[in-house]
């Protein structure tokens, strides 16, 4: 028996019991449609991650404050002390002491409502220094940024993010207008390029003023002088960790602390933020997708199911071909042939709704979906192994009959 006879004989065996066929398919296909969409979340959701992180700037290491404890002894998160000042940032920018050190942004943030002819519109109001731009790795659309002149005269100027700007003014083009912040003018010098967002956080939502602006007019009081975060700039990626030990070490010594245990600040880099990121998601997409193959397994017993079913209803037809002379081989390899083709059809017809719902899908849950070659190859192979390893006993059952016995049977 040729294998041309083998795969048309195959067919018309499973064409002749189209709903079982169909319903035996059905659950292969399921499976692997699952599997694909559930390394395609863990892949977009680590892109979309790694590309967040990546906003941030580049080559950067992100310093912040430790945690604080109230009086009744309730500890705060990290960042919640006020334990980072100007003279920490100013320390870190020395060529000297931090030569793998390519720059330093201080940060200061609050939240105030801004004020422009009739509207009114609040948002993260961010106090830095002039080398934020380039720390940050933003640009401007247009004007200019805060200069080292506007931080030492505490200047009243602020430069709008793409979406305030067009919430208070309708529009973009806005340098030299005025906004108002705690009763006091700011004139526009500048308006930052469109970013996007970066996780929960808009970046085109922001005010920057000077950093001394911040502290003397907007916020005040005895924290006017602590930072939120320290934004550190290596010299390049093969540096960062140098630059790392330079800042840690400098911090440590400011702050009196002997260990980074004992410190009151965090260093952390984006490549540590990408590791552990990743490995949380990778660890997600490992349970899913071990949840998902579960399914594959409903579908593999399927084919068991119906191959022994039709073992059963076909046995005077394996018993008439057995008495005209076909090997076992040919038996076995028969309902093999069977079992791989239902395998086949519900690999290749999973992989086509995972590859559809992948494109459709990132619209309605706005998150990425990464089809991966190698996941969409494996699940098809993985569908006819299915078939294959599920349809081995049936076949075998069926090869192993006597002929007197099966043309016996009714």
């Amino acid at each position: 028996m040729t294998w041309t006879e083998t795969l048309r004989t195959g067919w018309s065996a499973i064409r002749s019991h189209g709903l079982r066929s169909s319903l035996t398919v059905l659950g292969i296909l399921i499976g692997i449609a699952a599997v694909i969409l559930t390394v395609g979340l863990g892949l977009g959701t680590q892109k979309d991650v790694s590309a967040q992180i990546s906003a941030l700037g580049s080559n950067l290491l992100i310093v912040t404050p430790g945690s604080s404890t109230s009086t009744d002894g309730t500890r705060g998160g990290f960042g919640s002390a006020a334990t980072l000042t100007r003279t920490d940032a100013d320390a870190l920018a020395s060529e000297v002491a931090a030569p793998d050190v390519a720059g330093v942004a201080a940060e200061k943030q609050t939240s105030l409502s801004l004020e422009a002819n009739d509207t009114n519109w609040t948002t993260t109001v961010t106090g830095t220094t002039e080398r934020w731009l380039e720390v940050r790795s933003r640009a401007l659309s247009s004007g200019e940024f805060l200069t080292s002149a506007d931080d030492a005269e505490r200047a009243a100027v602020v430069v709008l993010g793409a979406q305030t700007a067009t919430e208070l003014f309708g529009r973009t083009n806005v340098v030299g207008q005025t906004v108002t912040m705690s009763g006091t003018d700011f004139t526009v010098v500048g308006v930052l390029a469109e970013q996007g967002a970066s996780g929960d956080a808009n970046l085109d939502d922001l005010a920057v003023v000077p950093l001394s602006t911040m502290a003397e007019s907007l916020v005040g009081g005895w924290q006017r002088n602590a930072l939120s975060t320290i934004y550190v700039q290596a010299a390049s990626s093969d540096q960062l960790s140098a630059a790392s030990q330079e800042v840690t070490t400098i911090l440590l010594n400011l702050h009196g602390a002997t260990s980074s245990d004992s410190a009151d600040f965090t260093v952390a880099s984006q490549d540590s933020l990408v590791s552990t990121a990743t490995a949380v998601y990778r660890t997600l997409t490992v349970l899913l997708t071990g949840i998902a193959a579960l399914s594959l397994l409903v579908g593999g017993i399927g084919v068991m199911n119906i191959m022994l079913v039709s073992v059963t209803e076909r046995t005077r037809e394996i018993g008439l071909r057995k008495a005209l002379g076909a090997p076992p081989w040919a038996i076995r390899r028969q309902f093999l042939v069977e079992a791989s083709v239902l395998g086949l059809g519900g690999g290749v017809l999973g992989a086509a709704l995972g590859i559809a719902a992948a494109t459709w899908l990132p619209d309605l849950l706005d998150t990425s979906i990464v089809v991966s070659g190698a996941a969409v190859a494996g699940s098809v192979a993985i569908a006819v192994g299915i078939g294959l390893v599920f349809g081995v006993y049936p076949a075998t059952r069926a090869a192993r009959l006597a002929p007197i016995d099966a043309l016996r049977a009714q």
